[in-house]
């Protein structure tokens, strides 16, 4: 029988190994919206698809869950400026601008959620 602990670790999980397969799946989203100050951004980003997937993997495994949630928490803070450029981005084009605004403290809610696994 699944917990509400277990379906949110098996949903944290799936989030993370998504998004750091759709880094290699699409790699030209994620370059779009790499600030420019960001060096060798299509190695960061194979770099940070890795990362995803294996804190992914981690945040699963009782022997690896607290690692892997204060991972997942530094990852956050660190896209965070990619974050802030990407809805840069969308103010300038007028598209996108509220699911970008939004993204920002959801970010806040996501290292709430990964904290509580540490």
């Amino acid at each position: 029988m699944l917990t509400l602990e277990n379906t949110s670790l098996i949903l944290m999980s799936a989030l993370y190994i998504l998004a750091g397969i759709s880094h290699f799946r699409n790699p030209s989203f994620f370059l779009k919206i790499t600030p420019p100050w960001v060096p060798s951004p299509e190695k960061v980003n194979i770099i940070v698809g890795i990362v995803e997937v294996l804190l992914g993997l981690g945040i699963v495994f009782s022997q690896t869950r607290q690692i892997a949630a204060i991972g997942i928490i530094v990852l956050l803070i660190a896209v965070f400026p990619a974050n802030i450029y990407h809805f840069q981005l969308a103010k300038q084009k007028g598209h996108s601008i509220y699911p970008t605004l939004v993204r920002l403290p959801m970010q806040l809610l996501l290292i709430y959620w990964a904290y509580s696994f540490v």
